[in-house]
């Protein structure tokens, strides 16, 4: 199983300093991949309840953050080998001939490292912001999806349909990465992975909620990729929390929390259920401590 790290690319710890650290320290250490999220509004008062907190509100580190793709761009210049990634991208926010080109170039100039990971979102701030409807984000991504896997791989781009159109057109770079960059999507409901099995590589499913979660949507998934004879491969993201005290005996321990032996144990538990690379959010002021637990961590990955 492969490991990776997400980058200090939002919160305090933003800052050019510590981006280029925990890079240079990741791929010293032969991490496989780096990863950055996208979050565009912290809603003082939100219309979308954050699942994750008491309030509804998202965490407050979200209200700085950097650009997903510009912090990768950046990234590529100070690296050499790490795979860079986005855990996600909300594609609808976004217009496809515009992000297309965006993650082409980072392809070019990280010579054929990128990966993208995308999904529709949940926040109707957000939508109202990029003055979006919230309404028919499904099969907007559909379209979405198709038109961006056309700019990448043909010479000659024309697109149309209901939510986007494209004129016959030559769009350039075209990605080192053939056919394409590769496409890993976010979610969990059946029309996610129907859609995911039709046209992405695989799933990037939040390893924070339960094992379970990530066991059932596996086992659909396979079910569906089946359908339509695809291979399909799951890297999963996941906030460990990591320390030195075990649990009260009889309470039930949350998943990727407790000791490096329990967190281990529960990475053996989904790489037997197939994930194929596991990416490490570590909330650490200390860059050090970040990679040294990623590397603990890792050692069960393998």
């Amino acid at each position: 199983m492969k490991t990776g790290i997400i980058l200090p690319q939002f919160g305090s710890q933003a800052t050019k300093g510590n981006v280029i650290q925990l890079a240079k320290m990741a791929e010293q250490e032969q991490f496989d991949s780096l990863w950055v999220i996208e979050r565009l509004l912290w809603p003082v008062n939100p219309q979308t309840r954050y699942a994750g907190s008491p309030d509804g509100r998202l965490p407050s580190p979200l209200q700085n953050v950097f650009d997903p793709l510009e912090t990768l761009t950046f990234v590529a210049a100070i690296t050499d080998k790490i795979a860079l990634g986005t855990s996600v991208i909300d594609m609808l926010f976004h217009n496809p001939v515009i992000l297309g080109r965006q993650f082409a170039t980072l392809d070019v100039l990280s010579q054929g490292r990128c990966i993208c990971g995308l999904g529709i979102g949940w926040s109707k701030d957000e939508y109202m912001a990029c003055n979006i409807p919230f309404e028919n984000r499904g099969a907007r991504a559909d379209e979405f999806i198709q038109a961006l896997i056309q700019i990448w791989s043909e010479d000659v781009v024309e697109f149309r349909g209901r939510y986007y159109n494209i004129p016959a057109t030559k769009i350039g770079p075209k990605p080192i990465q053939k056919p394409r960059i590769p496409i890993y999507l976010g979610g969990f409901s059946s029309n996610t992975f129907s859609r995911i099995a039709k046209y992405a590589d695989g799933w990037l499913p939040s390893a924070e909620w339960s094992l379970e979660y990530i066991a059932n949507g596996i086992k659909i998934l396979k079910e569906k990729a089946k359908k339509e004879n695809r291979h399909l491969e799951i890297i999963a993201p996941m906030f460990p929390e990591v320390n030195d005290l075990n649990e009260e005996q009889g309470t039930p321990r949350t998943p990727f929390r407790g000791t490096i032996d329990d967190v281990g144990n529960d990475l053996r538990e989904i790489k037997e259920m197939g994930v194929n690379h596991v990416i490490f959010g570590l909330m650490d002021p200390d860059l050090d401590r970040v990679i040294d637990t990623a590397k603990q961590l890792s050692k069960f990955a393998r």
